[in-house]
């Protein structure tokens, strides 16, 4: 399939900059509650791994939102989408926002949005828009590596010590109802599929579903049952933890507006 820009598609330019601002917002939200863990992590080995997949993560925000200041057209730049908006505008999963907790928490949550991740690019490398592919193919070779790493240390903990098994089903039990957002369609998703933008969230469940499962079933986890909790159907409805990340992220630029050096 020949890939077009995204100026001559015939999507709603408002349904792709929601789309981008997603893709954007979960990366930068999830890469800076990862960057709390510098020089707080129980190993220098984790240390690295955790600040090595923020950076990937913040590279990914770079990437997304530069393009959504674009087919915007209002003359916003990645930076003034991370720093300048309020909470009320950020479309991140509620998952990505959840506190660090325990590390064991920390890599529950990684996994579970890891494996989601990797297969929305997995679908998004097909897009019809080149740019969009093109992003798309360059996040997917770290996401291949964030998916890789993260089912890993959850068989690891899960098939530990009894402690490490313990903490483990306590993440896993604690995330589990902010994950069935990920594969909520709203309208726009739905003429985005149509146009081979990009996959309705729904397609991606059963996939999910099966490699998250297999993956418990290794680590001597439970499953939890589903169920699960959604912002009323449209995204930037979030709780208290996104207000904190914001303070702390952007407390530079709203300190002092405008500031170089």
């Amino acid at each position: 399939m020949a890939h077009a820009t995204l100026t001559e598609s015939a999507v709603d330019p408002a349904d792709l900059c929601e789309f981008l601002l997603r893709m954007g917002d979960n990366a930068l939200i999830l890469g800076h509650r990862l960057s709390e863990w510098c020089g707080h992590a129980p190993a220098l080995e984790e240390d690295i791994a955790l600040a090595n997949t923020s950076l990937d993560l913040i590279g990914q925000t770079q990437l997304w939102l530069g393009l959504a200041g674009e087919i915007e057209g209002r003359g916003r730049s990645a930076d003034d989408l991370a720093y300048l908006r309020d909470a009320r505008d950020f479309r991140n999963l509620l998952l990505t926002e959840r506190p660090n907790g325990d590390y064991g928490k920390t890599l529950m949550r990684q996994f579970l949005f890891d494996a989601w991740h990797y297969l929305y690019l997995k679908g998004l490398r097909a897009s019809s828009d080149r740019r969009i592919a093109e992003i798309a193919e360059k996040a997917s070779k770290e996401a291949a590596y964030h998916i890789e790493r993260s089912h890993d240390l959850v068989i690891r903990l899960g098939d530990g010590t009894a402690e490490s098994h313990t903490r483990m089903q306590e993440a896993v039990d604690d995330l589990w109802a902010y994950t069935g957002e990920m594969f909520v369609n709203e309208a726009s998703d739905a003429t985005l599929a149509a146009a081979d933008v990009a996959p309705e969230p729904q397609s991606l469940k059963a996939e999910w579903d099966a490699l998250v499962a297999e993956t418990l079933s290794e680590a001597t986890l439970k499953k939890p049952a589903d169920g699960y909790m959604h912002k009323g159907g449209k995204r930037g409805l979030h709780t208290e933890h996104l207000g904190y990340i914001l303070a702390e992220l952007q407390f530079l630029q709203r300190a002092y507006p405008g500031a170089n050096w």
